[in-house]
This record gives structure tokens, C-alpha cells and sequence, in this order.
């Protein structure tokens, strides 16, 4: 084999690698969307329930007002957002505020006893974790994307085709304690 082969050889497999590595940023960037549009559902099924909650709630004209309101409003937002990072607040916007509904929920025997109410909570409560796991993938995809943006020598190829980082969904801490002292109510 001629010194030429050779390098052709080299020249060949280092094309290969260079192609391997794009192509292996393109599939974690179509698994990010992937992975988003999951949750974008997921975030959809939710906004929809709220306006049955809300009429549900609405029925005990002692309720606290304000946190219907809240409920409305964060929903609106949810709506209405464009970016990851709009969404992702209106998420935990969302978040809190359904968390202090169910809350505010125990101080009114009625309402906890309603069969509409509970099943609409359970629903939510189900969403809830269906979200949570559909962020769980999301962020674990984003990991190694971001990751793999940041290794040798994938790091040339990234910067070369203009890979760039990729934010992660967060739930913000004091939402999370919201949701965490939701209560469950066993159907």
C-alpha cells in the first residue's frame, strides 16, 4: 500500500468520524424536540382541565377567589408562551397555584367530597407525574447533548454546523413544595 493510500485511508476514516458526529448531534437535537413536544402535550392536556376545575370550584361561592384567580391567570400564561423558558415558568406558575387550590381544598368538606372535583384532581394529580417523567427524559436528552457539545473533539464539530447548548426544564424549588404538599386523596 502507497504512502497516498495511506493517507487517503486516514483522510476517509477521519470524514467518517467528523460525519458520525454530526449526525449523532442531529438525532440528540431531534430528541430534545422529540422530547419537548411530550411535554408540550402533556402541558396542553393540563390547561385544558383547568377551565372544569375552575367552573367546579366556582360552585362554592365561599371559596377563596384569589386563588381561582391565580389558577386562571397561570393558565393564560401557559397559553400564551412562546419560548421554553415562558413555558416552563407558566409551568411552575401552574404549578403553585393548583398546589394551593388543593391546598385550600381541605378547609371545605363539600368540595373535597365532590365526585367531579376529585376526579378532575386525580386527573391532574396524573398529568402531574406525566409531566414530571416526560421533563425527567427531556433533561436527561439535553444532559448529553450539552455534554457531547462540550467534548473533544466533538466540541469542532458543534462550533463548526453552530450546535449550541440547550436549556434544561426546571421545576423552581418553591413550586416543587407546592406540588409536593399537594394533597392525594385516594379514589
Amino acid at each position: 500500500m502507497s504512502f497516498g493510500n495511506i493517507v487517503l485511508l486516514i483522510i476517509v476514516a477521519i470524514g467518517a468520524y467528523l460525519v458520525a458526529i454530526y449526525n449523532k448531534f442531529v438525532s440528540l437535537r431531534a430528541g430534545i424536540d422529540a422530547a419537548w413536544s411530550d411535554i408540550d402535550v402533556q402541558l396542553k392536556r393540563r390547561y385544558d382541565l383547568i377551565p372544569a376545575l375552575v367552573d367546579t370550584v366556582k360552585g362554592y361561592k365561599d371559596y377563596e377567589a384569589g386563588t381561582l384567580e391565580k389558577v386562571i391567570q397561570a393558565r393564560q400564561q401557559g397559553l400564551s408562551a412562546g419560548t421554553l423558558d415562558e413555558k416552563a415558568a407558566a409551568a411552575n406558575a401552574l404549578s403553585g397555584a393548583l398546589g394551593k387550590l388543593f391546598a385550600l381544598a381541605e378547609a371545605y368538606p363539600d368540595l373535597k367530597a365532590n365526585q367531579n372535583f376529585l376526579h378532575l384532581q386525580g386527573e391532574l394529580s396524573s398529568l402531574e407525574d406525566s409531566i414530571q417523567n416526560a421533563r425527567r427524559y427531556y433533561n436527561a436528552i439535553v444532559r448529553d447533548y450539552n455534554a457531547k457539545l462540550e467534548s473533544f473533539p466533538d466540541l469542532f464539530v458543534a462550533q463548526k454546523f453552530n450546535f449550541t447548548p440547550r436549556d434544561y426544564f426546571e421545576l423552581d424549588e418553591s413550586e416543587a413544595e407546592s406540588v409536593k404538599k399537594m394533597p392525594k386523596i385516594d379514589l
